[in-house]
């Protein structure tokens, strides 16, 4: 037993002195011991498995590569020096407990991403973490039960509800706007982009999800200040203990509480409007049924009107459980993510003055001669190179930096590789966009790399910002909508130069990779308003 108690020592080491003694004390060696020899056979034998991927350097063989990849600046240039050195996938163990192959090259990411649904599991390296907040939605869920999920969200995103969404997308963006020229008149004109750019998406989120004006740009809301909780425990506990990954552990602790405190006034909220809406709804049905008159106009559908409208092939619908985890994830997936690109790309901008000059002349020449500064549903076309400065952006910058997945069934990749069922597999959406073996340049800012006459030379699986095959963003034609007119109205508005960081002292920027990419200290921009009648009106 010797040799057991070793392994057993070094494993126990990461919950502290404490959680030792009480394992101790209540008589549960034995168990812990055999849990740690199972452990440690299925450590040996991933390892065997993934031997045909080259692996990078370990802390040891039994803490693998845990620690050596930090939610950093430098943390991504480990990343690029991963991709600079194995070229396409490596394997990846932290410790003994998650067994990872990263794969950063089109041809690699390729097969995995559009592996038939069916096959395809989110695992519980991170979605786990989501699902107290997300329930079982489109975004946790496998099998069966996410099928009919995602045909039942798929009519929430089409065209014609997106149309209805640009109006909020103008009047969040103005509102933000606005506040921006009342701090550049008090003299505050260097400003940091993630605080104003997150209130707005949530402000236009909370308007297409629930119709509800949380006025959350000019004033606290305990439901706006609860997600924003939410997100910040979440990277916490990803990132900062691999203990609180378990369930049983977490909920003990100081911020397993404070979750839960902040999950119940997120939960309740949402509750409270499906309830309310689903009576509404009712209500409406018994009136038109009881009258011979036709039905008046209604209001513009928001998310959640359209989950209690759709219904599957046998005619039934969302159960309210089901709804307030989808409209959960709405929120969820849709305002950090946003946020992130929008707030690049006006960095990018910022730091590119002649590709913003010619974005700002586009977007000038689209609305020559009307009486308002708002984007219309069929100026979106009429915006190429706007969309794409926005496109590389989001391949320099995406604000998802991975997505994980696992399978099924053995996975067989180029090479002769195969990633055995029940892997973790790691595509680095950062790696394979920064991959010097598929962009030329790949960290320089470049929108001609988008333009449509270069596109038939672009690998497929290239740019994944949005994931791809049948598990792909659902919400990704929402996104690219709010954030063409946010970044249009921005340019028209304002113009943007390098702002400084009162953190650093300086403008130089190091990359924050969490949930979305963010920036230490936050992102600074210079505001200079631009357009005189607009300011005064404010």
């Amino acid at each position: 037993m010797t040799l057991l108690h070793t392994v057993l020592a070094l494993v126990l080491s990461w919950t502290g002195l404490s959680s030792v003694l009480y394992i101790f004390s209540t008589g549960l060696f034995t168990v812990v011991a055999l849990w740690t020899a199972r452990l440690l056979l299925r450590h040996a034998w991933y390892t065997h498995k993934l031997s045909c991927f080259s692996k990078p350097q370990t802390r040891s063989w039994l803490l693998g590569h845990l620690g050596k990849m930090q939610s950093t600046e430098e943390g991504l240039q480990r990343v690029d020096d991963l991709v600079q050195t194995y070229k396409h996938s490596c394997c990846w163990f932290l410790g003994p407990f998650y067994h990872l192959v990263r794969l950063f090259h089109p041809d690699y990411v390729k097969p995995l991403l559009m592996a038939p649904a069916s096959i395809t599991v989110k695992d519980e390296l991170i979605y786990h973490h989501l699902q107290p907040w997300l329930g079982n939605s489109v975004l946790i869920s496998n099998g069966e039960v996410w099928s009919r999920k995602r045909r039942l969200l798929t009519p929430a995103f089409h065209f014609d509800i997106l149309k209805s969404y640009i109006a909020v997308f103008n009047s969040s963006a103005k509102t933000m706007h606005d506040k921006w020229c009342r701090l550049v008149a008090e003299g505050k004109t260097n400003l940091e982009m993630f605080d104003h750019v997150t209130l707005m998406t949530l402000d236009s989120l909370l308007k297409c999800a629930f119709s509800y004006d949380s006025n959350c740009q000019q004033s606290s809301s305990e439901y706006v200040s609860a997600i924003v909780e939410l997100s910040d425990l979440i990277i916490e506990r990803r990132e900062k203990n691999i203990l609180h990954h378990w369930d049983w552990i977490y909920w003990k602790t100081r911020q397993g509480e404070r979750f839960k405190q902040a999950l119940n006034t997120v939960h309740r909220f949402t509750r409270d409007v499906v309830e309310k809406r689903r009576t509404l709804l009712n209500q409406q049905r018994e009136t038109e049924a009881q009258s011979e008159i036709a039905p008046t106009a209604q209001k513009r559908k928001d998310f959640v009107d359209i989950l209690l409208l759709t219904k599957d092939e046998d005619g039934q619908g969302l159960t309210d459980e089901e709804m307030q985890a989808e409209a959960n994830t709405f929120m969820f997936a849709g305002h950090d993510t946003t946020a992130s690109a929008i707030c690049w790309t006006l960095y990018n901008l910022a730091r590119h003055e002649h590709y913003q000059e010619k974005c700002r002349q586009e977007v000038m020449d689209l609305i020559e001669g009307r009486d308002g500064q708002e984007i219309q549903w069929e100026d979106l076309s009429n915006l190429p190179f706007t969309t794409m400065c926005i496109k590389e952006s989001l391949r320099l910058h995406s604000p998802v930096q991975a997505v994980t997945r696992s399978y099924t069934q053995d996975m067989v990749l180029p090479g002769n590789r195969t990633v055995p069922a029940g892997t973790i597999c790691l595509v680095s959406i950062y790696g394979t966009h920064h991959n010097p073996t598929v962009w030329t340049n790949p960290h320089e800012y470049d929108p001609q790399r988008f333009d449509p006459s270069n596109k038939k030379s672009q690998t497929s699986h290239a740019f994944i910002p949005f994931s791809s095959g049948p598990r792909n963003c659902i919400g990704q034609k929402f996104a690219m909508v709010e954030l063409r007119v946010v970044v249009a109205l921005t340019l028209l508005r304002f113009r943007l130069t390098p702002g400084v960081n009162p953190e650093l002292g300086s403008s130089r920027v190091r990359r924050l990779p969490q949930l979305v990419l963010r920036a230490e200290g936050g992102l600074w921009l210079q505001l200079e308003p631009l357009n005189t009648i607009y300011v005064d009106a404010h």
